[in-house]
């Protein structure tokens, strides 16, 4: 009797978290009718953004989203696995357990201290320091790097959320190491391997799809951040895919007009974008799931 009524709390459970998924998907869509009567799905590649005149599309906020989120993750990604090595296997206690501290620590930051050392700190750092060195290297002949300009752009908003979901990744990835089982660490060090190779071979290809989870909850925690995109990535309303040059993100022009919008159209296309992110974060996550699931079958 007690193990019916536990699977029907638990499948009741589970049916409310799809219930409240579906009620904030149903309120946005509502919500966001005006524009996609208005513009139908070319709202999503429209990149004039002009509340005077009525025009509005959400191309460049998309792009901006998706730019700085992919870099932080490059950025964060080798990072913070090198972290959670460091912790699981090199560190001794008296070094480790500090480190461990001071990067939960890290995590439980709010994002408005992030923004405010981004603006004070990072900001110029990058405008007098990174922008000139990566202009002057090989990298500066990539395409997405132009001309040096303020501190506020891209690039800046970018390195804010590599610094912001480091943490969470180091120690997902740190709580992944340490499940692996000891007789496969000790028998790769038996037959020979070096503590390098034992690392690379046995210890990250046992952990590697919850490595991999661990990076898609960094990557979402990128997707969903607002204040601290906000206070650094510049605000501007063009599309650019430069990151010397100021761009924007879905979150960071709802949280800067929504309270201004004074046209129902204007509403309506700010929260098009919140169903667009809405989705976006969805589909990334799923892509992510089914990824992780190769993984731990052995497919990739």
């Amino acid at each position: 009797m007690g193990g019916s009524w536990f699977r029907l709390t638990t499948g009741a459970l589970a049916c409310l978290v799809l219930i409240t998924a579906g009620l904030i998907f149903y309120e946005l869509w509502m919500g966001s009718r005006p524009a996609w009567e208005q513009w139908g799905l070319s709202f999503i590649w429209r990149t004039e953004w002009n509340p005077v005149r009525g025009e509005f599309g959400a191309l460049p906020f998309i792009a901006g989203t998706l730019l700085t989120s992919g870099m932080a993750l490059v950025i964060a990604l080798p990072v913070s696995l090198g972290i959670a090595i460091l912790l699981t296997e090199f560190a001794p206690r008296a070094v480790r357990d500090p480190l461990i501290f001071i990067v939960e620590l890290l995590a439980a930051v709010p994002s408005v201290v992030f923004g405010l050392w981004g603006i004070f700190v990072l900001a110029p750092v990058v405008q007098g320091t990174v922008m000139p060195f990566i202009a002057g290297s090989p990298l500066g002949y990539l395409p997405i790097f132009g001309e040096p300009g303020a501190g506020y752009t891209l690039l800046t908003a970018s390195l804010i959320l590599a610094i912001m979901i480091i943490p969470i990744i180091a120690s997902l990835s740190r709580e992944v190491l340490m499940t692996v089982p000891r007789d496969q660490r000790e028998g790769a060090l038996a037959l020979g391997c070096t503590r390098w190779e034992a690392m690379r071979h046995v210890v990250l290809a046992y952990g590697r799809a919850g490595i991999f989870s661990a990076a898609v909850l960094g990557l979402g925690r990128a997707l969903g951040e607002t204040m601290a995109t906000t206070m650094t990535i510049g605000n501007s309303l063009g599309l650019t895919f430069d990151y010397f040059e100021a761009g924007n993100s879905m979150t960071a022009i709802i949280a800067n007009e929504l309270r201004e919008a004074a046209s129902e159209i204007h509403v309506a296309s700010l929260v098009a974008i919140g169903l667009i992110l809405f989705a976006l974060s969805f589909v990334l996550n799923s892509i992510g799931r089914l990824i992780i699931g190769r993984v731990s079958r052995g497919g990739v």
